[in-house]
């Protein structure tokens, strides 16, 4: 399983330190969140009707890493990872909008897995950006959008699911926190 030490973005510091320093913190509290659970446990969905789970969410991590970074910021058409049509036709950022990519859990899915793949498209979006200006744009739904834009969504769209990964942790096994 992946590292689940995360550093405190620092108090001051350029803007890109800055905002590279809170994704990855929330790409930290998101690992966090899963670290030690079984595969049953990270398939428990949330709370009827909704059928979100801890698997679910590092999933769709996986799914908007690969979104923002690749099919956006560089234009690359690229395959979905999980769920239906996964491994099949490459997609570009202009070819679809699909928010709920991922969360949807198949039989044979595994945490493991899942974080691997996850953490392989952290490690592609980092290199990715770094010879990259935060002006530096790609292409969504016909606009151009700067890599700033991106990181902010980014963090955005951590924060907003590590409180779905707070709640569902609590309810899986009492843990809260982190």
């Amino acid at each position: 399983m992946v590292t689940t030490e995360r550093a405190i973005p620092p108090l001051k510091a350029d803007e890109r330190t800055t905002l590279e320093s809170w994704l990855d913190f929330q790409r930290a509290t998101l690992a966090r969140k899963v670290s030690g659970l079984t595969d049953e446990q990270a398939r428990e969905p949330a709370a009827p009707p909704s059928a979100l789970s801890l698997l679910g969410l590092v999933q769709h991590m996986g799914e908007v890493e690969r979104q923002w970074f690749r099919r956006v910021l560089q234009r690359e058409a690229v395959p979905w990872l999980h769920g239906p049509g996964a491994g099949g036709e490459a997609t570009t950022a202009e070819d679809l909008d699909e928010p709920h990519a991922g969360f949807a859990v198949a039989p044979d899915a595994s945490l493991a897995r899942a974080v691997a793949v996850w953490q392989e498209q952290i490690a592609r979006s980092r290199s990715a950006c770094a010879p990259l200006s935060l002006d530096a744009v790609g292409t969504v739904r016909g606009q151009e959008v700067s890599l700033r834009w991106i990181y902010l969504h980014m963090i955005e769209e951590y924060a907003r699911h590590n409180g779905h990964a707070d709640l569902l942790r609590e309810r899986t096994d009492g843990e809260t926190g982190h």
